[in-house]
């Protein structure tokens, strides 16, 4: 047995007729009968034809939401309806799907339900639960935190026993929900928008490695949400805006982002943002995997100082004498490329013609997506110094030097370097002060024999040998030990995180603690 959520329409327009007539009504104006949609890519084929102004996300999402409820909702399972009321009736699942064509535009995708109870007050039930109710969807499961016994219990009359289990999410779960329902209670023109950085705060996190991402995905889908851009491209001081990309088509048969992406009073950033949604794969399609994208580049999202078509060679001479550039994009009305004009080409340039125009002095220049790897550019950048950046749009929204990948990998080298010596220091401290066999102690009995020096220890077992009274007075160090034990633990668990993937940089403010405890390190030991 399953539980579901089937909502009634976005304002519950529909749930008179659902729970007076016994059906879950999935609405879709102007969506014909899928009675013979046997497969997802049936009533994805149907989707898009009803909606031909889409964009591959949206179809991609009703196409999910549509087949769960052709399809997967079975007989016998049970269902959650939310009400305006603030109450929530609870069925149990009669019927496979069927089509009213003579029902009203919107009444007509249906499945039978037997009504178990009607009158449920949302405050007999916990908030996990109930906010797993709320998302934006129109057709979803309730899966997690163990729903379905949960939803069965209710329909019992007994309340709500909780999630059976406990875990670390239930810690911030409150977090989510209150970005979900800032997002809600916004209007169509006035969507979210926040930082990268401030977005993964939302729960607890501070850099995207590939469980956080897998988690925060899993969150926004069940809620219906999407960010745009993804927030695994760009820095981690880009701007995102977060929409809700699964709700119903609107009584013109149009999404969110469809209605939001015409509006014109939005900021540009914002606007920008919207945009690039209708670039979007498909939600089976589209893996926001983090990844090392040119966008994670603070140059790639930076407009650089540019010309433009019609403007004069001697601006471009000017505005590169004075900013000390060694090439300047040349851009058209609309922001986009037509080409690079560099000290080489202007050069070139007036040796055929002394009076070369700046259309003369114009050359082919280097373009990169936004989203593309990083890696796939470095032998191009490297080659010629620079790549300018393009956006969703094909408007030049960046430029990454060679300069600027000598700075990042500067940057993500630091931490790598800064740990090595602190281990270096504590293995040279340990060998020359410790004897082999207590250093062999703490090494699991099969493995002790393998153990010539310090240099065969794991980090984290530098904290169990020095936690011995014997082996810390060897050291003879005049510090207290508990900190210095709860600095190594601190250490560990920062050099635990470098072995997992980020496109973030670590911060200055995550490496105070290691540069903290190789400070003190380089005092007890000055001479090396």
């Amino acid at each position: 047995m399953r539980a579901w959520v089937v909502r009634a329409g976005e304002n519950g327009e529909r749930e008179q007729a659902a729970l007076e007539e016994g059906m879950l009504l999935a609405g879709w104006l102007g969506l014909g009968d899928l009675t013979d949609s046997a497969t997802r890519d049936d009533i994805k084929a149907a989707v898009a034809a009803a909606y031909p102004d889409e964009g591959p996300y949206t179809v991609g999402n009703w196409t999910g939401q549509l087949y769960r409820f052709v399809h997967e909702i079975q007989p016998g399972d049970l269902v959650a309806l939310p009400l305006k009321s603030w109450l929530v009736a609870i069925g149990r699942v009669a019927g496979g799907y069927a089509y009213r064509s003579e029902a009203a535009d919107g009444l007509r995708h249906v499945r039978r339900v037997e009504w178990l109870v009607k009158d449920i007050d949302r405050q007999s039930i916990h908030s996990d639960l109930l906010d797993s109710m709320g998302s934006l969807l129109t057709v979803f499961e309730l899966s997690r935190f163990g729903a379905a016994e949960r939803i069965a219990a209710l329909a019992d009359g007994r309340p709500d026993p909780g999630r059976p289990d406990a875990d670390e999410f239930a810690a911030t779960l409150t977090e989510p929900a209150k970005l979900f329902e800032e997002v809600r209670r916004r209007a169509s023109d006035e969507p979210l928008t926040l930082s990268i950085r401030d977005f993964l705060a939302v729960w607890g996190i501070q850099r995207r490695y590939p469980a956080a991402v897998e988690q925060i995905n899993n969150d926004l889908d069940a809620r219906g949400l999407v960010t745009v851009p993804p927030f695994t491209e760009g820095s981690i001081d880009s701007r995102i805006a977060v929409l809700a990309g699964g709700s119903e088509p609107d009584e013109a048969g149009t999404s969110a982002m469809t209605r939001l992406s015409g509006t014109t009073s939005l900021p540009a950033s914002v606007h920008s943002a919207v945009q690039a949604a209708g670039h979007l794969p498909d939600e089976e399609s589209q893996a926001q995997t983090v990844a090392y994208r040119v966008s994670n580049l603070d140059s790639a999202n930076r407009m650089p100082e540019c010309v433009r078509v019609g403007d004069s060679l001697r601006t471009a001479m000017t505005l590169m004498v004075l900013r000390g550039y060694s090439q300047l994009p040349v851009l058209d009305a609309d922001g986009r490329l037509r080409g690079v004009v560099s000290w080489e080409s202007i050069g070139r340039a007036h040796m055929a013609d002394p009076r070369a125009s700046l259309q003369a002095a114009t050359v082919r220049g280097q373009e990169a997506d936004r989203s593309d790897d990083l890696l796939d550019w470095i032998g191009t950048i490297q080659q010629t110094g620079y790549v300018l950046v393009r956006d969703h749009d094909h408007r030049v929204c960046g430029l990454v030097t060679a300069s600027d990948l000598t700075v990042q990998f500067g940057t993500r080298v630091r931490p790598f370097v800064l740990v090595e010596e602190i281990e270096q220091r504590l293995r040279r401290v340990v060998d020359q002060r410790i004897p082999l066999d207590r250093i062999r102690a703490v090494v699991p009995r099969g493995r002790a024999s393998r153990v010539s020096s310090a240099a065969n220890l794991t980090f984290g077992a530098y904290g169990h040998l020095l936690r011995t009274p014997e082996n810390w007075s060897a050291l003879d160090w005049a510090i207290d030990q508990q900190h210095f034990l709860a600095a190594i633990e601190e250490c560990r668990q920062f050099r635990n995180s470098l072995m997992h993937f980020s496109p973030d940089p670590v911060t200055d403010d995550q490496l105070l603690p290691a540069q903290g405890l190789l400070e003190l390190l380089r005092s007890l030991d000055p001479q090396n």
